[in-house]
């Protein structure tokens, strides 16, 4: 079940909009939002960036100014985008930050914030039966810019029985 809504981080959003997987948003919960900042960081690719155009052609996205960043937030000197998806999580209970920057993974988990990223949203796509499996779209998002380092890979695969 999704959660009430997500907050959606530069990464994820560069990666799934590369490999044409920028539905798998949807799977974090609705509705999807992008705080100003992160769109701010994403339009600085330019026009024929795929991610700057994907933002432009997703209605359903809806681009939100983030409240004021807490002080709890703020002592782990993330940046401006993190901070802002971990803020607007914060602000309204029950909204999942899709992020995959490991220091705000940890700061979200800190502030009890739910937290999913882009391999947290292939898995649940292929648990719930929209992809046959996992590992091609691992494959792509690896190739479209993403790390994942071997272990969490394995890890990761055997997760969905891969």
């Amino acid at each position: 079940m999704p959660h009430s809504a997500a907050a959606v981080n530069a990464s994820p959003l560069v990666f799934l909009s590369n490999a044409g997987l920028l539905e798998f948003l949807r799977l974090a919960g609705s509705p999807v939002t992008v705080p100003a900042a992160v769109v701010k960081e994403i339009t600085q690719r330019g026009e024929s960036d795929p991610t700057v155009r994907a933002l432009k052609q997703a209605a359903w996205i809806e681009i939100v100014e983030a409240p004021a960043v807490p002080a709890s937030i703020q002592a782990w000197d993330l940046g401006p985008g993190e901070e802002s998806v971990l803020a607007c999580a914060y602000a309204k209970p029950g909204t999942v930050a899709v992020l995959d920057d490991l220091a705000a993974r940890r700061c979200a988990e800190t502030l009890k914030i739910p937290v999913n990223g882009t391999l947290g949203l292939v898995l649940i796509a292929r648990r719930r039966g929209l992809i046959p499996a996992a590992r091609p779209v691992l494959d792509a998002l690896l190739q479209s810019g993403m790390y994942l380092s071997d272990q969490v890979l394995k890890r990761a695969l055997s997760l969905v029985g891969e």
